[in-house]
């Protein structure tokens, strides 16, 4: 009788595709924008592996109508305008409760606190790997101080 040696079957991933790796780009320039924009609670779930129509939803939170609204504006205007890509659809922008970006492969909710927690988009999608992002390097600041004495908030770049 001869035996072998039993080994777990696992899953070897190569290398990311270069449309994985163009989705993971926008994905991360989406999150690193809505916490530019002092978004709250931002996740990147990685979907590949449980769906095939999206490969990663950025979720994040705001406290506002006018924040929520500035941080579509502003993922819209790196995605777009620095990274070459293409909204393909707008929704809840009226409401600002839920607002969805559809970039395709990667769908990008911003939600009011509310409206998150009834939703649960984490949740529901428990199964999905949470991407992991690069630690926010300090922005530009100025060491001066205004008359009260207070520094100055980091500064964006110019659109």
């Amino acid at each position: 009788m001869e035996t072998t040696s039993a080994r777990p079957l696992t899953t070897i991933r190569s290398a990311p595709a270069p449309a994985d790796r163009r989705s993971l780009q926008l994905a991360l320039a989406a999150a690193r924008t809505a916490e530019e924009d002092n978004g709250r609670a931002i996740v990147i779930l990685d979907l590949r592996q449980l769906t095939p129509i999206f490969d990663y939803f950025v979720i994040a939170t705001g406290t506002s109508r006018r924040q929520l609204h500035a941080m579509a504006e502003d993922i819209d205007h790196v995605l777009e305008d620095e990274l070459g890509d293409r909204r393909l659809s707008r929704e809840g922008f009226d409401e600002s409760r839920w607002i969805l970006l559809d970039y395709g492969n990667v769908m990008i909710h911003l939600f009011d606190d509310e409206t998150r927690a009834y939703y649960d988009l984490e949740g529901l999608w428990a199964d999905a790997p949470r991407v992991p992002r690069p630690m926010r390097v300090a922005a530009e600041t100025t060491d001066a101080a205004d008359e009260n004495g207070a520094t100055q908030m980091p500064r964006r770049a110019p659109r």
